[in-house]
């Protein structure tokens, strides 16, 4: 039927060549054509999703689903864009309609058992997922969700079971042998490297070649190979460099404004908020800084409850910059400042609503530890003034080169290029320093290093600063059986350990390009 409107046809044509601002054009003139046909503003809803446009695309999509209400393909992009938008409930009830119309689908039970997890229902996601693992034993997708959940459950045999599954059905499949490599066990077999270089040669998809390039580097690094670990970590991160790419100047520039406009006065400037609740705290550091095991030992404590890394802020942010964007607002600094009161509270409770799902009501604190919450301190600030900060800092060299040797996606494209991570790194501190400055009681600060070593004389501070009882319940955090789902979900079940001290140096000699970037940091 497409093909009986030239326009629309060549809109998707040149949406899945991935042509967006193209296929955006066209379609607009499908739409001025036949402005009654549902397709054309389904058509726009998915370009603007394809592009980040998040809101316009779902002012698309409903129009489009009021004039089509019986269309579950229109009814699926927007329950995509509501889960895109990190809006979990409203998402799973749509997915969850559209399952009730076609159970079998396999697609639609994945979302369903996808969002399930990510709001923390662990076992009923396991349950799902197990179940559509036995109904379609040849989707390696399942698999690969399955896997996830058990490992981030702690049953790690089970997760690895799955995983090769998933590479069963497709040994190209480089997101599986990523999660097995990076479960630090020294899983991977030399029959397991000669499968992974085969599969190498002939991937084509960049979402397979990137990870595969970083199992196979674990897979050296575990038998002292560095040299060819190195290599593999170098052509990983090149791979996803070249088809993501990374503005290298916008951080700087943020926090190059941040630190111009950031003072005490600007940083007190807020609505009086409501007492209700429990009380955020902000776990931000760059990733691979040791934020989840200070987050479990300080969600072991009894006032406080660990609810994870909560999307919910970016996402957020991320909205009110398109509308702010759409008034002539540019610059998250700026749109932080044009802020109303009215505007941050209703951001501020809509933030606290969403996190609700993630934590018992009847604790003081929760925990969010989205590490690259840094970044977003003076937004966070603006709307939730009541919010608590701590920074975990882990030794410059360590914590980029964990970053580099890390399988990311485009969330931190920073960590793509050694240059690049260290700078993200000195920005990171920067504007540490510049809250600080001026603002010396706003951040609490806890010392990675010091943490392993000696854990009760660094988080005593810590507990005094959220004016909480001491409770030496932190110091057993290994104990506790909690679901986990960081990279770090392994080592935060075993007791405290210097395993992540001094990972750099093997690699040493390759590292200049990041020990010129972070100066005197390197030596911190």
């Amino acid at each position: 039927m497409i093909k009986a409107y030239p326009k629309l046809a060549a809109a998707q044509s040149a949406l899945d060549a991935g042509r967006y601002e193209e296929a955006a054009r066209v379609a607009v003139g499908h739409v001025r054509d036949h402005p009654e046909d549902p397709r054309g503003l389904g058509m726009l809803g998915t370009v603007a999703m394809r592009m980040g446009a998040l809101g316009q695309s779902e002012a698309f999509l409903r129009q489009a689903l009021a004039k089509a209400p019986g269309s579950d393909q229109i009814a699926q992009e927007l329950a995509q864009c509501l889960h895109q938008q990190e809006r979990p409930t409203e998402a799973l009830h749509l997915f969850g309609q559209l399952e009730k119309e076609k159970p079998g689908d396999a697609q639609i039970g994945l979302m369903v058992g996808l969002i399930l997890d990510k709001l923390g229902r662990a076992e009923e996601a396991h349950d799902r997922l197990e179940l559509l693992a036995r109904k379609h034993p040849d989707n390696s997708n399942i698999w690969l969700a399955l896997a996830h959940n058990l490992r981030s459950s702690g049953d790690t045999d089970a997760a690895v079971d799955a995983y090769r599954r998933a590479i069963a059905i497709d040994e190209e499949r480089g997101d599986a042998w990523w999660g097995i490599a990076s479960i630090k066990k020294k899983l991977l077999s030399d029959e397991d490297v000669a499968t992974m270089q085969k599969a190498l040669a002939i991937a084509i998809d960049v979402a397979n070649i990137a990870p595969l390039h970083f199992a196979l580097a674990r897979a050296w690094q575990d038998r002292g190979e560095h040299a060819k670990a190195f290599d593999h970590y170098q052509k990983g991160n090149q791979v996803r460099a070249e088809s993501i790419g990374y503005n290298r100047a916008q951080l700087t520039e943020e926090v190059d404004t941040f630190t111009r406009l950031l003072t005490a006065q600007s940083l007190a400037r807020g609505y009086s908020a409501d007492a209700d609740g429990p009380t955020p705290i902000f776990l931000v550091s760059l990733p691979r800084s040791g934020s989840t095991l200070l987050e479990q030992m300080v969600g072991s404590h009894p006032d406080i409850a660990a609810a994870g890394e909560l999307p919910y802020l970016p996402a957020l942010l991320r909205s009110t910059m398109e509308m702010h964007t759409r008034r002539g607002t540019t610059e998250i600094p700026q749109m932080i400042a044009a802020l109303s009161d009215d505007e941050a509270r209703s951001l501020g409770k809509e933030y606290l609503r969403r996190a609700s799902l993630h934590h018992p009501g009847d604790v003081r604190y929760f925990v969010d530890k989205l590490p690259h919450n840094w970044s977003n301190i003076p937004f966070i600030r603006r709307i939730l003034p009541q919010a608590k900060f701590v920074d975990i800092r882990r030794p410059a060299m360590d914590c980029c080169f964990a970053n580099f040797t890390q399988s990311f996606s485009r969330a931190h494209a920073a960590s793509f290029a050694l240059e690049d991570i260290g700078q993200c790194y000195v920005d990171y501190v920067r504007l540490m320093d510049h809250l600080d400055l001026v603002a010396p009681d706003l951040v609490a600060h806890v010392s990675y290093a010091r943490l392993i070593d000696q854990p009760e004389p660094e988080l005593r501070p810590l507990f005094d600063y959220l004016g909480l009882p001491w409770s030496d319940a932190p110091l057993n955090f290994h104990k506790l059986n909690r679901v986990v789902r960081t990279p770090s979900a392994e080592q935060v079940r075993q007791p405290l350990n210097r395993k992540g001290v001094g990972v750099w140096r093997p690699y040493a000699e390759w590292l200049g390009p990041l020990r010129d970037k972070l100066g005197p940091l390197a030596e911190a």
